[in-house]
């Protein structure tokens, strides 16, 4: 065998090669390995308190228990896999329950009532630890437009709520703020409550950030809206001796000159570079968006095709880039209609079943969101967690053994492989596989125990990078 390309030639060409791939991966490194929370909970600036999340996290558990007191009526209102085998009388569930108390999580999985009964119990556990994920003290829909001294004085307030929260322990480990856009009206509205939020914040927290704080930039239309409040983080870091970069964005897709602009292009991506390493977030305004494709207010739903094709855009121009996508919200809230202690039956029963109508249509949603790749949405009242938890348990849980199988046998044939060189292509698409196994992890869907499944081990699991993985199996 004889190579006829000459060694000098071939070396120059690849190098030039190099340089394009190289900066080919800085653009696309794949998906990241941060946590990423599965909801935002956005609730008005007016209203946010220091322990407002976990009194939302006790009002969800209420709503819940209340509405759902065992796993057979939970499965058979969103119609769970083994639902038509379960009990109807409340003795017979419990009877099945203390049966499945006993098994062990082995023996648990052959029994058809596992799905329905392990998401109601992860359900409950996840609300009554951590119930909020994430959550936005929002001065745009949320807040209205009121004048100019209210919204000083809630940013104020709102601030200074924040700092106490962080003291307190009683935020949840995601937090921001929404603005108003910076749009031609609002603009000077929205970067004043930016500026007395943040500078209040760092006043009462002794110049401390809260982890993962982000600022939510809405009706992003141009380039030069994100390059503005960019402007801006870098002033307020400079007056507040913040490092550089401490502060981070997150922008809304909800206008449709986001998914196509005046030169028939797609601009999310020039968007996001526009942040300049800051923006670390899309997400989509269901209800604006489909209100500026003309859709009629009875049919803006999530699961409606303009969204569907939204959603797919959005994958498409940011897909590998690293940038965390959020759906947007269900609008019909699983509240009763009937209020007080005293109800009768008929108002109990007409109660239970509107929400269960509810619960049904947000499960749809999420899981609707989930399939298609968007594993972040809104939730706007605590009675729409369970439902969130709820699709994202049995998301990962139905999915989980094919998933691990799937990963074990990646991570040998990509540990074996011959080692030339860059190893980033095999971690690139073994982060993405990773990433499930973490983020059903992060929830609770799963435990580390079940992700030694896939074969890694739990130092392997805990470095979160599939790269470190790949490069230390290979020393081996």
């Amino acid at each position: 065998m004889k190579l006829t390309i000459p060694e000098k030639e071939k070396l120059e060409i690849l190098n030039e090669l190099k340089l394009a791939n190289l900066a080919f991966q800085a653009v696309y490194p794949g998906d990241l390995p941060h946590r990423q929370p599965v909801h935002t909970v956005y609730g008005g600036a007016n209203l946010f308190k220091s322990d407002s999340t976990v009194k939302m996290g006790k009002a969800a558990f209420k709503s819940f228990i209340y509405n759902a007191p065992n796993f057979a009526i939970l499965a058979k209102v969103l119609e769970l896999k083994g639902h038509a085998s379960l009990p109807d009388t409340e003795a017979e569930v419990m009877v099945l329950e203390e049966r499945l108390n006993k098994l062990s999580d082995e023996q648990r999985k052959l029994d058809l009532a596992w799905l329905p009964y392990t998401v109601y119990n992860k359900i409950k556990a996840k609300l009554q630890t951590e119930a909020v994920e994430d959550f936005r003290i929002d001065f745009e829909d949320g807040f209205g437009y009121r004048p100019d001294d209210e919204e000083d004085a809630t940013a104020v307030t709102a601030a200074t709520e924040l700092a106490k929260g962080m003291a307190d322990k009683t935020i949840p480990p995601f937090i921001g703020i929404r603005i108003k856009p910076f749009t031609e009206d609002l603009k000077y509205r929205g970067v004043r409550t930016l500026d007395l939020f943040v500078s209040t914040l760092l006043e009462k927290s002794g110049g401390i950030l809260p982890p993962n704080f982000v600022v939510m930039l809405p009706k992003v239309t141009i380039p030069e809206q994100v390059e503005t409040i960019v402007k801006f983080f870098e002033l307020l870091e400079k007056a507040h001796q913040l490092p550089d970069g401490s502060l981070k964005m997150e922008m809304m897709v909800e206008a449709t000159q986001a998914v196509m602009d005046a030169d028939g292009k797609n601009p999310l991506l020039k968007l996001i570079r526009a942040g300049k390493g800051r923006c670390i977030a899309a997400h989509f305004g269901t209800y604006d968006y489909t209100a500026s494709c003309n859709i009629t207010a009875r049919y803006q739903t999530m699961d409606h095709p303009v969204c569907d094709f939204a959603h797919h855009m959005t994958r498409v121009a940011l897909g590998g880039t690293g940038i965390m996508l959020s759906d947007g919200a269900t609008n019909v809230m699983p509240v009763g209609p009937h209020r007080g202690d005293s109800l009768t039956l008929e108002q109990e029963i007409e109660n239970r079943r509107v929400v269960h109508n509810a619960w049904k249509l947000g499960y749809g949603h999420t899981m609707h969101s989930l399939i298609n790749g968007f594993y972040q949405g809104w939730d706007l009242n605590p009675a729409q967690f369970p439902m969130r938890y709820a699709a994202t348990y049995t998301f990962f849980l139905e999915s989980y053994e094919d998933a691990a199988v799937r990963l074990r046998n990646f991570v040998e044939k990509a540990a074996q492989a011959t080692l030339s060189g860059d190893v980033f292509d095999d971690a690139a698409t073994g982060q993405g596989l990773l990433n499930y196994f973490l983020r059903a992890l992060n929830c609770g869907a799963i435990t580390e125990k079940e992700v030694l499944a896939t074969g890694l081990t739990i130092e392997e699991i805990r470095s979160r990078s599939f790269y470190k993985i790949l490069v230390g199996r290979r020393k081996k």
